[in-house]
């Protein structure tokens, strides 16, 4: 086994350990389902999803199905949270009905857009390897998991809060980065689907305030829903705030901002228009 291969296979290990320890830490307080706690169970649900998927599209070496089946994980998960869920009131169904409308929206973008670019250059060197692939669709599942934590937390908990404050500012909260992805991403579909616009980049709508105005709203939309969250975490359950933590972290640090600013700097990178536009426009918080 290779050196890479060797260490493949320790992340693989350590994200398994990780995404037992979030079970168990997310499951206090919680509901079960014949002795078990729902939580865990929707944690494991979220990664076995990944791994079944997995093996046809390591077979077939396509990552065409990537981010659809992220979108379905995520709007099955929630579903099967509220189903399962005993006494649900209107601040688990709102939170069920928040998620699966943004899931269904992203889901359907990202899938449309990688039919018709016909691949995702992010898995163009792991593809082959099987541990590598294996473990991009395990962050997946934790990405899925950390993510829906605060909603799952608060859908499944036996704890129960009718709306409030809280509810009304984190849907306004939702509302407005919800808002600012949706309008985002749009306009970057309607300026790359020009043919004017071959080999430019965007720098128009919300794209002249901010270079990833569509991650601040995902960021924001995530914020929104953990704040709705909030008055029913307790114990363990804090460790929820991971939420929108983790979705910072993963678009800021991670595999969304530094990927897409490396690409930019190597397309457009020297040329003038670029060059001021990267040190006029921020990165990611829009300028008023």
């Amino acid at each position: 086994m290779q050196k890479t291969d060797r260490t493949a296979v320790i992340i693989f290990l350590a994200l398994i350990v990780v995404a037992l320890m979030f079970a168990l830490a997310g499951s206090q307080g919680g509901s079960s389902l014949g002795g078990v706690p729902l939580f865990g169970l929707l944690v494991g649900l979220a990664m076995l999803i990944q791994w079944l998927v997995f093996i046809p599209a390591y077979r077939q070496q396509t990552e065409k199905f990537y981010d659809l089946t992220g979108s379905i994980t995520y709007i099955l998960v929630v579903t099967l949270a509220l189903v399962f869920s005993p006494g649900i009131n209107a601040r688990a169904f709102l939170l069920w009905v928040l998620v699966v409308v943004w899931a269904v929206r992203l889901g359907s973008f990202l899938f449309r857009r990688i039919q018709k670019a016909g691949r995702d250059d992010r898995f163009d060197e792991i593809k082959p390897s099987f541990i590598l692939f294996l473990n991009a669709w395990t962050m997946q599942g934790l990405w899925v998991s950390f993510t829906l934590a605060a909603a799952l937390v608060a859908i499944t908990t036996t704890t129960r809060k009718e709306l409030d404050i809280f509810a009304l500012t984190g849907f306004v909260v939702w509302a407005f980065g919800f808002g600012i992805e949706v309008t985002a991403d749009a306009q970057k579909s309607r300026f790359n689907a020009d043919p004017a616009n071959t080999g430019k980049f965007i720098q128009s709508g919300l794209w002249v305030r901010a270079r990833h105005p569509n991650y601040f709203g995902e960021i924001v939309l995530w914020m929104g829903v953990t704040i709705i969250a909030l008055p029913l975490l307790q114990g363990w359950q804090w460790g929820a705030l991971i939420s929108p933590l983790f979705v910072s972290l993963l678009l800021t640090r991670i595999s969304g901002i530094p990927l897409l600013e490396k690409k930019a700097d190597q397309k457009w990178g020297g040329q003038a228009e670029y060059e001021s536009y990267k040190k006029t426009t921020p990165v990611l918080i829009p300028k008023l």
